[in-house]
């Protein structure tokens, strides 16, 4: 968790307590949503077998209406965090969009998620596929459980006539739950039951959940500055915290002096120095926030370069490395609060051991006693260099997206009630990973930011978006409405 510096507080996660609920089990999710499909599983070998039904079994209806079961025939417990199941379609046209929604299931709709991809290589029967996840809320499915039914639908945007019987998944006589080999399921990213249309891989989500973006507010900032106590800082809207208090180590201080801004392949680069010779008063944080609260749903873009060492000294600090979003906590267990969160720790951390990458949404917490109500996806890997980061916030989850790929899908109980700020951060969680007092500096850097209002792009949307800007030479704009 970050602290917003506008309320300093001493930093309230502590044993890497980051869930109070059945999402503690949560598993990494990095990637699973997107990896290319084998072309056959037809056998269980993790022990997940699909069921399929239709409960819209005519040629044409209004909407689809592919009702599922995930079952493990296997002999060990699944989390279903791990599983995503694919159901292929014919698009009723090359610019058909197409929306989500879950009738009723057992496991709770809040639970499941659904998202629309294209196949790389279109055949006769299927160019799209709705993709099925859960989140960490929906549990575990134990040796011979089922998730029960998923009672799930699709439809045009326009709600116009769409055509089944072309559908490579359709079973217009299957009206009773039985396998179905041609929906598919992926465990941990690799295909564990069913047959997709033959050498297709499947791509970035094209369908958001809401329209596709015109002219609305947004922010972007390319982060054209010349040093931190530029005025256009200001300005703009942004501030370089200076002020004491949370998160990390205590007696750190906050340096707006260590924000520097350079050239790097004629883009101007931010970059966040922290650095510390082992000691609290040695300890330099650093942090660049928006002034106001005032983003809530739509999408949250930035590229951001991670680092696994030091520039310079020793490494082993248990720093972290952010982008997020964050309003204020009024009250122990507030229910009005919201944090939406991107932290890599390169050197653990939290009762990590190694390098990981959160992706964490909060409802509230409580700093003493300890308690937490959040959801979080990761991966242990190293995640050095450039990386696009991308947060999707519509009326019904929350969406993380890693260099384009699906990262993690957060539920409903976990949506903003408030707005709030943008922003990026640096910090050490404590001095115990590395004891030296040998002077040490870490960087990290960020080459933009983007907000769309209201809108969820996809990755891809958001990669032209940020073109198109920089095409204009546009380095800052920021249309969003106060308040």
């Amino acid at each position: 968790m970050n602290t917003p510096a506008h309320t300093p507080r001493e930093n309230p996660r502590r044993n890497r307590l980051r869930t109070a609920t059945a999402s503690a089990a949560a598993v990494a999710l990095a990637a699973t949503g997107l990896a290319a499909l084998p072309s056959s599983a037809n056998a269980a070998a993790d022990g997940i077998v699909v069921q399929y039904r239709t409960s819209a079994s005519g040629a044409s209806a209004d909407q689809s209406e592919p009702w599922l079961k995930v079952r493990n025939a296997g002999s060990t417990s699944v989390p279903l965090s791990s599983v995503k199941v694919r159901y292929y379609f014919k698009a009723d046209s090359a610019s058909a969009a197409y929306r989500f929604a879950c009738s009723w299931a057992v496991k709770g709709c809040a639970n499941i998620t659904g998202t629309f991809g294209t196949l790389a290589s279109p055949t006769a029967t299927a160019d799209r596929y709705l993709e099925i996840g859960f989140t960490p809320g929906a549990g575990s499915l134990a040796p011979g459980a089922d998730t029960g039914d998923m009672q799930l639908r699709f439809h045009q945007a326009s709600w116009a006539s769409l055509v089944q019987s072309d559908d490579y998944s359709f079973g217009p006589n299957r009206t009773t739950y039985a396998d179905w080999s041609r929906v598919t399921a992926q465990m941990n990213g690799a295909t564990v039951w069913g047959e997709a249309p033959g050498g297709n891989g499947p791509t970035d989500p094209t369908d958001p959940p809401t329209d596709p973006p015109g002219d609305g507010p947004r922010l972007f900032d390319d982060f054209n500055y010349s040093t931190h106590t530029d005025p256009k800082i200001n300005a703009n809207g942004w501030s370089v915290r200076s002020n004491s208090g949370g998160p990390g180590v205590p007696g750190a201080t906050w340096a707006p002096e260590n924000i520097t801004f350079v050239s790097q392949s004629g883009n101007s680069v931010m970059n966040l120095e922290t650095s510390t010779a082992g000691t609290g008063a040695s300890t330099k944080h650093t942090e660049f926030l928006t002034q106001s609260m005032k983003f809530k749903n739509g999408t949250y873009a930035s590229r951001v370069k991670f680092s696994d060492a030091p520039r310079s000294g020793p490494d082993g600090d248990r720093i972290v490395q952010t982008f997020f979003t964050i309003n204020d906590l009024k009250a122990p267990m507030a229910d009005d609060y919201a944090e939406y969160d991107f932290e890599y720790l390169p050197n653990g951390g939290w009762g990590e051991p190694a390098n990981i990458l959160y992706t964490t949404s909060w409802e509230t917490y409580r700093p003493d006693p300890w308690e937490a109500v959040n959801a979080h996806s990761e991966s242990r890997r190293s995640y050095a260099g450039w990386h696009d980061l991308v947060v999707t916030i519509d009326d019904n989850q929350i969406t993380y997206y890693v260099d384009g790929q699906h990262f993690g899908t957060h539920g409903a109980a976990y949506l903003p009630e408030r707005p709030m700020s943008i922003n990026f951060n640096q910090w050490l969680i404590d001095l115990e990973g590395q004891p030296s007092t040998t002077p040490r500096a870490y960087d990290q850097q960020v080459d933009y930011v983007l907000h769309v209002k209201d809108q969820v792009l996809t990755p891809s949307q958001v990669n032209a978006m940020v073109g198109a800007y920089r095409s204009a030479g546009t380095t800052f704009q920021d249309t969003v409405p106060a308040g």
